[in-house]
């Protein structure tokens, strides 16, 4: 993706945030030479991997098949595994109007997946086999607002805004905006999106960036590089 490109989705992802009452944190605003003037003391944002990610999953084609992400919380493995502390993430999520955020399941994630505003939220679902592998085959059973709701192999959910769907690992799902672009809220277990991303197909998590301009923000997948 040209950084261009990438700078242009920020700016248009932070107005629609805001338009349904969102603000976004004030680190999300520095600039490249202010992230590394504040490296020392944001630590934490920058170990927990807080803020904007863009992806087209290396495909290239981020109107077909892309998110726009900001991570405004994150905890640590280390508390989960020992079972106290900071076990919780939430994200903000935007999914244009037919772009898809494929399929794809995670090994420690529960996620909780939350129409926060905009248009339909269609969310394709499919079960696991015993190894928790892809079954085209396969339903299961999620939780709709704390509802139980059984569902097909293949079945699309359509979450209107406000309501959610609880996904367990082993929920394979894909999902995209339908009628519309969807201001979509996760709060989840603790997220490693470099590890915990299990997806059908071979593709990647993070996108190419092309450096046809300077950035305005960094992007997670940026820290290590510029920080």
């Amino acid at each position: 993706m040209k950084r261009s490109t990438i700078n242009d989705i920020m700016a248009s992802a932070d107005d629609m945030i805001r338009g349904f009452g969102f603000t976004l944190p004030p680190f999300a605003y520095w600039t490249p030479d202010e992230f590394k003037a504040n490296a020392t003391r944001a630590n934490a944002v920058i170990s927990a991997r807080l803020g904007w990610d863009i992806t087209d999953y290396g495909l290239g084609k981020f109107d077909e098949m892309g998110l726009f992400l900001f991570t405004l919380r994150n905890g640590r493995l280390a508390d989960l595994q020992r079972g106290g502390g900071m076990c919780y993430a939430e994200k903000l999520l935007i999914s244009r109007q037919g772009q898809i955020s494929p399929m794809h399941t995670h090994l420690i994630k529960a996620e909780d997946i939350i129409n926060r505003g905009g248009a339909m939220l269609a969310v394709e679902l499919f079960g696991s086999d015993g190894d928790g592998n892809f079954d085209k085959t396969a339903g299961g059973t999620v939780f709709c607002d704390g509802v139980a709701r059984p569902f097909a192999a293949g079945e699309i959910l359509m979450l209107a805004p406000g309501e959610s769907v609880t996904l367990m690992p082993g929920d394979w799902h894909a999902f995209w905006g339908e009628g519309g672009d969807v201001l979509i809220g996760e709060v989840s277990t603790v997220n490693d999106d470099e590890t915990d991303n299990v997806f059908r197909e071979k593709i990647g998590r993070f996108a190419k960036v092309d450096e046809d301009v300077a950035p305005t923000h960094l992007l997670v997948s940026d820290y290590q590089q510029w920080l």
